[in-house]
């Protein structure tokens, strides 16, 4: 290496250490960081869950070059056009985990019962919405399991939504590991997919069916259309909101939804005292919340 080229690599390295310099950080700026992405996102983060919270938000502050979290925090409450600043931020909070075939007695439900009944009563095309699709298997896992039931030239639409724009491009790229097969039934795993090297890729006839978006649940202009939708999934998402933010999600979905319109939860979610606009009931073994 010669004279020149090595005074280059020593600035570059002190460029990099410069920009790895600590961000200031006061007593506090985590507390109003966790106010701002309840308010604006829904997801509430405890105490015990702030260091958590920073660790996700650092990378994307180093990335600005502030001085301190507070200039971070100010720039995501107050810079105009910081949309680009949010979708990095729904990423960074978001948990991806999710898998085929997941709770699914309440598909096999909505499969079975819900669409022929609707369908006999001659009424039109239906609409569903899995409102926090991470990269899609819950929306392909609705798909599969209307073409397994005979129902897959039946007017359905499926839409997925999700707040993470990376979780959205996965599940548009319909290319999965295995560990999203845990529970997949070996068969249906061998239909609608193949192999391409140590990933498996989703049949384009299943892919084609469904529509993606990214959709904050708390932003009424972003889900509004969506919640019309007679039939909702919107399952493990709530656990991660304060009841403050599923009262006001839930409120948007039932000003929209049409009325005996279905309202699918996680199994360890419960909207009980949080709404009076849907009821409880159990049908065989699946719990489902109906507009009333």
């Amino acid at each position: 290496m010669g004279h020149r080229e090595s005074i280059a690599a020593v600035l570059k390295f002190m460029a990099s250490e410069n920009e790895r310099k600590p961000i200031l950080l006061t007593e506090g700026v985590p507390q109003l960081f966790r106010d701002l992405i309840h308010e604006r996102t829904g997801v509430f983060f405890d105490v015990d869950r702030l260091d958590m919270l920073l660790d996700r938000l650092s990378p994307l502050a180093q990335k600005q070059n502030v001085h301190s979290y507070l200039d971070y925090y100010y720039l995501l409450k107050y810079e105009e056009n910081n949309q680009k600043h949010w979708a990095e931020v729904m990423d960074a909070i978001s948990v991806p985990e999710t898998y085929f075939w997941r709770e699914f007695s309440q598909i096999e439900y909505f499969v079975n019962d819900f669409v022929p009944k609707w369908f006999g009563k001659g009424k039109g095309p239906l609409r569903v919405w899995s409102a926090a699709c991470a990269s899609g298997e819950e929306v392909y896992s609705i798909i599969m399991a209307l073409m397994e039931a005979g129902l897959g030239e039946h007017p359905i639409e499926v839409m997925g939504s999700d707040s993470s724009i990376s979780a959205i491009n996965k599940a548009k790229r319909p290319v999965f590991r295995e560990k999203a097969f845990r529970i997949l039934p070996l068969h249906l795993k061998e239909k609608y997919f193949t192999r391409v090297e140590n990933q498996w890729e989703l049949s384009p006839e299943v892919a084609k069916r469904a529509t993606f978006s990214r959709v904050n649940l708390l932003a009424p202009e972003e889900a509004g259309l969506l919640a019309r939708a007679p039939v909702i999934f919107c399952r493990n998402v709530f656990i991660y909101f304060s009841p403050h933010a599923i009262r006001q999600t839930v409120a948007l979905f039932a000003s929209r939804m049409p009325r005996t319109g279905h309202l699918f939860v996680g199994s360890a979610e419960s909207l009980l005292r949080l709404t009076s606009d849907f009821e409880l009931r159990q049908i065989g073994d699946v719990f489902v919340y109906i507009r009333i």
